[in-house]
């Protein structure tokens, strides 16, 4: 048995009932092995080891009241997985199926994505199985300021600095803020993704749909190729894809799909995103109602949006959305970019299938990693008292977006895999976290 068949098979063992965190932390160990072969200091350090577990994982009960008097029971989870770079960073999830799996592998991601920013942050992820849906903002607030009564033992803003997530949105953010500060006595940057009026920054809303376009824009030119007159194929209707979808059309992108958790619209005259923010951002609705404004698109309930033809798809909704049989239908109908704006929407049988049949395919730790930059320039100014212009937050997102592909593009060129931006990703970021480990000893 080989050292990388060996660390597969600790994995599993070690982690038996965490499909998607063996999912994940898999896909990285399959790329490092030309490192791991180059390099033997990582592996007579146990950096992979090392790497692999989690530095601590939090696990805790919270308890509420609902509006109608009644004691609710949630759970609330906080992983630090590695802070060797910087203080532990990554987003808060509140979502019925956050379950230490999920944590683990968005944490582990989480290393990775935040390493390639070339910012000095760690990773971590957390959450908690509440469902902010259907509840009041009286409910929402209870839960957020019991959740924080016991998270903010863990964190700090040179310990650990959550964000949001999935279910957490400003919103959530400004309940845990005030809960922290009043519990700790202290205004600090502990937290990302604040409201403009008390030290948010400008572009976090849209940095990851931003972002995942301008890692697309420069994949496709070192390719010969261009956003311009490209059609494109979208899921999700939260953030990172209306801002995706808002920046796809202003680089001259055709957006025909988006969608939400009871099915999708199709457009073919062009997402009207005025339409769609109405209905999510305004007035909570579902997307089918997007065919009452535009009478000539048409709804599909459930699944099916990667049947649309198109020429680049950017799944954005939640991890493991695109299967293998999606794949197919989308190389079929000749697709010839794929990048991720969730964590992990593909599972890895459709990324295979991708990379096999020649279609430019981007990471999510890559691609969408203008979340976490924009939440580490927000944490800048939070340390210097200063709030920066709408302009030059996305001029610095735009560079460290162009400078990640290139990080991404060269590693993989480095150890003989070009275009394999999976293997980049996953060797540039490693390579800085496991150095920085080497650096500081045993921790």
């Amino acid at each position: 048995m080989t050292y990388m068949e060996e660390q597969q098979n600790n994995l599993i063992q070690s982690n038996a009932n965490e499909p998607e965190f063996i999912q994940a932390a898999t896909e990285v160990l399959q790329s490092l092995e030309p490192v791991i072969q180059k390099h033997s200091k990582y592996r007579e350090s146990a950096i992979l080891e090392r790497l692999i577990e989690p530095d601590r994982q939090i696990k805790f009960r919270v308890t509420w009241t609902d509006d109608k008097g009644n004691i609710r029971i949630n759970r609330g989870y906080r992983v630090q997985f590695n802070h060797a770079i910087g203080p532990y960073k990554g987003g808060l999830r509140f979502h019925p199926t956050v379950n230490f799996s999920i944590v683990k592998f968005l944490g582990f991601e989480q290393i990775f994505k935040n390493s390639l920013t070339g910012l000095p942050i760690g990773g971590g992820k957390g959450g908690s199985d509440f469902d902010p849906k259907g509840k009041s903002e009286r409910e929402i607030m209870n839960f957020c300021q019991s959740f924080m009564t016991e998270l903010y033992r863990h964190i700090g803003a040179n310990t650990d600095v959550p964000a949001g997530d999935i279910g957490v949105g400003s919103r959530e953010i400004g309940y845990l803020f005030g809960q922290y500060k009043r519990l700790c006595n202290q205004h600090t940057g502990v937290l990302t993704g604040k409201n403009l009026s008390y030290g948010g920054s400008l572009v976090r809303k849209e940095s990851t749909g931003y972002g995942v376009l301008y890692f697309l824009d420069a994949m496709l030119k070192a390719s010969g190729k261009s956003i311009e007159g490209k059609t494109f194929v979208i899921s999700g209707s939260g953030n990172v894809a209306i801002y995706a979808c808002q920046k796809a059309q202003e680089m001259g992108g055709k957006v025909v799909t988006m969608s939400d958790s009871s099915g999708w619209i199709y457009d073919p005259d062009g997402i009207e995103l005025e339409v769609i923010k109405e209905l999510k951002e305004v007035t909570q609705r579902r997307i089918a109602d997007y065919k009452a404004y535009r009478p000539n698109a048409v709804y599909h309930e459930g699944t099916g949006i990667w049947n649309t033809p198109c020429d680049i798809a950017l799944p954005c909704a939640t991890q493991n959305e695109l299967l293998l049989s999606d794949a197919k239908e989308l190389v079929k109908n000749g697709v010839i970019a794929v990048s991720e704006g969730a964590n992990m929407p593909c599972n890895l049988d459709a990324v295979h299938y991708f990379q096999s049949n020649k279609v430019l395919f981007s990471p999510g730790k890559a691609s969408n990693a203008g979340g976490v930059a924009v939440s580490a320039l927000e944490m800048a100014q939070n340390s210097i008292r200063y709030s920066w212009s709408f302009e030059k937050t996305d001029r610095k997102l735009n560079q460290i977006m162009k400078d990640i592909f290139e990080k991404v593009s060269n590693a993989a060129e480095e150890y003989g895999l070009p275009g394999n931006y999976v293997a980049g990703a996953n060797i540039a970021g490693f390579i800085k976290v496991a150095d920085a480990m080497l650096a500081q000893g045993l921790f």
